[in-house]
């Protein structure tokens, strides 16, 4: 079941009823992945370096929230920060908006998206700054989510960050370590972060709900060194929030994807009308040019020299981390099996006459 295929057969009848919900993003989006690697898609025209045969393939649509496209931006995002590991334990910290907030954030995304993100870094700054061990400013990677596992709107942010600091002045590297892993409480985060984020949307001359919950929810877990936590994250960074093989049937009008239960770790099933599924899905387009993932602290790439140092003097090969990363697999000959070498790209359907380009 492909998504480009449910996307042609309610397309028209999900822009007429959610016309009024409907951004210039949404639309975008839509018709990138209704198009995605289909008859109506480019074309790239690729030849095998062994029997010569020629082929014509059609193009991905390159958009960040399809599931066909991007693999290869994630896999190079996770090398990134692969790269940049340190020796420290590793923590992930999820912030979360309480559900009260969730129809200011959808009404004002952009703001309430960068407000989330940096209050969330300020809040870890802070105890960082804080603690006796730490005494520093830590490095972070930051990704923002909106959905839960249901496809549900569900706006939060999730950190990763390891319990150690870099201290220029001095040239000394501090580490967090006990017998139980642990970095900051989660209750204490949780104020820190819901009077940061008040103050700022306060500031915004925004509109608070009448009523919103005294507590809010941050979750602090400890992850090892961290390879997995990235791993989760840059599942979703930039290929969409659903896998095609969860998309498990589309018949009568109706369409029914699985996902896991994040508390009972059972998988269950979640059927929708078409149009209900395809804005499901639209309500996680974030808006144009935001960043969904955020480095702070040493780990942003100007500090990329300074973590070289930390890992030569500590003695760690960030390339050991890499290693079990399949590499991009090549497009292969259908005859012969031979690599297929790209020619020529993003060539317009009416442009050409696919018969009379490719040799018999």
């Amino acid at each position: 079941m492909t998504l480009s295929s449910i996307i042609q057969q309610f397309s028209r009848s999900f822009i007429a009823q959610y016309e009024h919900r409907l951004l210039p993003s949404h639309r975008k989006a839509l018709s990138a992945m209704g198009s995605c690697r289909t008859k109506q898609s480019r074309k790239m025209l690729v030849e095998c370096g062994d029997c010569e045969k020629r082929m014509f393939v059609p193009h991905s649509c390159g958009h960040r929230n399809c599931p066909h496209c991007q693999a290869h931006e994630s896999q190079q995002w996770l090398e990134r920060q692969l790269k940049k590991q340190v020796p420290a334990d590793y923590f992930l910290i999820t912030f979360t908006m309480p559900a009260e907030f969730r129809p200011l954030v959808w009404q004002h995304q952009r703001t309430m998206y960068a407000l989330m993100m940096q209050c969330a870094w300020d809040t870890l700054k802070t105890f960082s700054m804080n603690d006796k061990k730490l005494q520093g400013v830590p490095g972070a990677i930051a990704v923002l989510h909106t959905h839960s596992r249901r496809l549900d709107f569900h706006p939060h942010i999730h950190v990763v960050i390891p319990a150690g600091v870099i201290d220029k002045v001095k040239q000394l590297w501090r580490t967090k370590k006990s017998k139980k892993p642990f970095l900051f409480h989660h209750t204490a985060l949780a104020k820190v972060f819901r009077a940061k984020l008040l103050a700022g949307m306060r500031q915004e001359k925004l509109q608070l709900p009448s009523k919103h919950p005294e507590q809010w929810v941050v979750d602090c877990k400890h992850v090892g060194s961290g390879q997995k936590a990235l791993i989760y994250l840059g599942r979703y960074l930039y290929r969409g929030v659903i896998q095609e093989k969860d998309i498990v049937g589309c018949d009568g009008g109706y369409v029914t994807f699985r996902y896991q239960n994040s508390k009972t770790k059972q998988t269950e099933y979640k059927t929708v009308t078409g149009e209900a599924f395809l804005w499901l899905l639209m309500q996680h387009v974030l808006p144009k040019g935001f960043r969904r993932a955020r480095n702070f602290g040493f780990l942003h790439p100007n500090s990329k020299r300074l973590i070289q140092v930390l890992q030569w003097v500590c003695k760690l090969d960030p390339n050991r981390a890499l290693v079990w990363l399949r590499k991009r697999p090549p497009m292969l000959c259908k005859c012969c099996g031979g690599t297929m070498i790209i020619i020529q790209t993003r060539i317009l359907a009416t442009f050409f006459h696919a018969k009379s380009l490719v040799p018999t």
